[in-house]
């Protein structure tokens, strides 16, 4: 019987990580640890300064109180499943897209790249759009993905970062292998007062967008097909490590 272990950053009551687990369970065992709360942006953080509490949801299903989504991976295989590794890890659906330079700060793409690192073949999930989302409708696309990494297998060192557009199975117009593409912003702090008049700041941004360059995560989601970027933990420059050494002459 296939296992699967899901988590997120959006928090154990997400719809989807709700609608993921309710379509995954009709192929395997899905065994849900997500955060007991809302961590968009948290990154690849894991709480090493405080105890984590586990409180059970559902059959299957915990939440990691003061958990992160790389806590929840490590809870969920080493104390959930006693160490058995799970035939695959997703993380999602992700309540919006992670593309570009955003997936450093995402909870969720993080979430995929701790099972990597703990060796289980991983997949991060995410829903482009600016409506609501239909997330029983873009959990089928995560579970066409799903069953072809099952189908074909993942190289090692390699976790894939899925951005799938908020529209109709029927509507999709197929499925991309992409690169990282890269963001364009416009961000600013925000300085406001708290009710003493106490300053306090904001960080947030003006525009939200990424550059539309063919053959990028961006460029598949906005002309309504699946990006699927393949990453990996090896974050060395290789272009730049000849050119430092011939200048460093080390």
């Amino acid at each position: 019987m296939l296992t699967f272990l899901l988590t997120n950053d959006d928090g154990y009551f997400s719809e989807g990580i709700k609608a993921l687990r309710d379509t995954l369970k009709s192929i395997g065992r899905v065994v849900c640890v997500a955060p007991d709360r809302n961590l968009s942006g948290v990154g690849h953080s894991l709480t090493f300064n405080s105890p984590l509490r586990i409180r059970r949801v559902d059959e299957d299903f915990w939440t990691v109180i003061g958990g992160t989504p790389a806590d929840c991976v490590h809870l969920g295989y080493y104390l959930i499943l006693n160490g058995e590794k799970p035939d695959l890890l997703c993380s999602g659906i992700n309540e919006g897209p992670n593309l570009g330079e955003d997936i450093t700060y995402s909870g969720t793409v993080s979430g995929a790249m701790e099972g990597r690192i703990l060796g289980i073949p991983s997949v991060a999930f995410s829903a482009f759009g600016r409506d609501e989302i239909n997330f029983e409708e873009v959990a089928k696309c995560a579970k066409d993905v799903v069953l072809k990494v099952l189908e074909t297998g993942m190289p090692e060192d390699t976790y894939l970062n899925v951005n799938i557009p908020n529209l109709r199975r029927d509507e999709i117009k197929g499925f991309l292998i992409t690169r990282q593409g890269k963001r364009s912003y416009k961000e600013k702090v925000l300085r406001l007062s708290d009710p003493h008049g106490k300053p306090i700041y904001w960080i947030t941004a003006e525009e939200f967008g990424w550059r539309l360059e063919e053959g990028t995560d961006y460029w598949a989601v906005y002309h309504g097909y699946v990006s699927i970027t393949p990453l990996h933990l090896d974050l060395t420059n290789y272009r730049a490590l000849k050119e430092l050494k011939d200048r460093w002459k080390l």
